[in-house]
C-alpha cells in the first residue's frame, strides 16, 4: 500500500504541471492570433490606401489633360488667324465618372506671352490636384485622405502669317 500513495503523488504533481503549461501555451497561441489580426488589418488598409492613391493620380492627370486640351486650343478655335490664345483653364472638376467619382479635381493655371520675330508664344503653367475631399486640398486632411498633384508647362506658338487654318509656327 505504501507504494501506491506514492505513484498517486507523483501523478498528483505533474498534473498540475500539465495545467501550467497549456495555460502558457493558450496565451502565446492568443498573442500571436491578435498580432496576426492586428497585422493584416494594418496590411489591408496600406493596400486600400495605395489604390486610392493610384486613383487620385490618374484623377490630377485627367485634370490635367482636361486644362492642356483647353489651353493649347488644337482646334484653333480661338481668333483663328491671329496671334490671339486661349486664356488659361482653371477651376474645380467635380463630376468625374467611373472609378474617380469620388474626387475633386482643382485646376490653377497661369500663362506668360513672349514675342519671337514676329511670332506669339504663350507659355502655360498648369497644376492640378486631386483629393478625396471636397474641398480640395484640404486645410487639415483627415484619416484617409489622399492627395495627389502634378504640374506641367506647355507653350503655344502663333505666326499670324502662316498659311490658314492652323496658323501655327513651323
Amino acid at each position: 500500500r505504501a507504494m501506491n500513495l506514492h505513484v498517486n503523488s507523483r501523478r498528483h504533481r505533474s498534473s498540475g504541471f500539465s495545467l501550467i503549461s497549456a495555460i502558457f501555451l493558450l496565451v502565446v497561441l492568443s498573442a500571436l492570433g491578435a498580432f496576426m489580426v492586428m497585422f493584416t488589418g494594418q496590411q489591408q488598409t496600406t493596400v486600400q490606401t495605395d489604390v486610392e492613391g493610384v486613383r487620385a493620380y490618374y484623377a490630377a492627370r485627367a485634370g490635367a489633360d482636361w486644362a492642356l486640351y483647353r489651353a493649347l486650343d488644337p482646334d484653333n478655335t480661338i481668333a483663328p488667324g491671329s496671334s490671339v490664345f486661349a486664356t488659361c483653364p482653371t477651376g474645380t472638376i467635380n463630376t468625374m465618372g467611373g472609378s474617380l467619382s469620388p474626387f475633386t479635381v482643382v485646376v490653377a493655371c497661369s500663362s506668360s506671352d513672349y514675342d519671337e520675330g514676329g511670332r506669339s508664344i504663350r507659355v502655360y503653367e498648369i497644376t492640378t490636384t486631386a483629393c478625396n475631399n471636397a474641398s480640395c486640398p484640404a486645410a487639415s486632411p483627415v484619416s484617409g485622405y489622399v492627395e495627389r498633384s502634378i504640374k506641367l508647362t506647355a507653350a503655344k506658338c502663333k505666326d499670324p502669317t502662316a498659311a490658314a487654318p492652323q496658323f501655327q509656327c513651323g
